[in-house]
């Protein structure tokens, strides 16, 4: 519960603007490397599939394509040695209406993926510090 409250206060806290990524390879190693990242990714999605909260986001999304450009981003994100090739979150999440609700049960499903991969709390807040900079890139004003 409270690595729940944590990611919330740190999407709640976050400024709109962009971090820069890690310049070590630190947290990347946490979370497994990009094997982990693979696994977290792969088990946010099947609970965003399960998530009635915000799973129609999904339905016209090629799902594979996605799972790609996630392990691309988090691994970067995280400091590892990865290209993120797709759309800025501007772009990619333009004329989506996402809320402030959905965004907080995403983040709620991809805690639930690190939990069930064993990370250490502090690797899991140390990730969503680095994705909530991004939080007012992703929502819908």
């Amino acid at each position: 519960m409270r690595i729940h409250m944590l990611g919330m206060a740190l999407l709640l806290s976050a400024c709109a603007g962009h971090q820069q990524p890690a310049r070590d390879d630190s947290l990347y190693q946490a979370l497994g490397g990009k094997p982990g990242i693979s696994r977290i990714v792969e088990g946010m999605l099947l609970n965003v599939a399960r998530d009635e909260r915000i799973v129609a986001h999904f339905h016209n999304v090629n799902i594979e394509l996605l799972r790609v450009q996630l392990i691309d981003k988090f691994c970067v994100e995280a400091g590892g040695p990865c290209q993120y090739t797709g759309d800025d979150m501007v772009e990619a999440h333009k004329g989506q209406y996402i809320s402030r609700s959905e965004f907080n049960a995403l983040v709620e499903d991809l805690i639930k993926a690190m939990e069930a991969q064993g990370v250490p709390v502090p690797a899991q807040n140390r990730l969503l510090a680095r994705l909530a900079a991004q939080r007012g890139e992703v929502i819908e004003k």
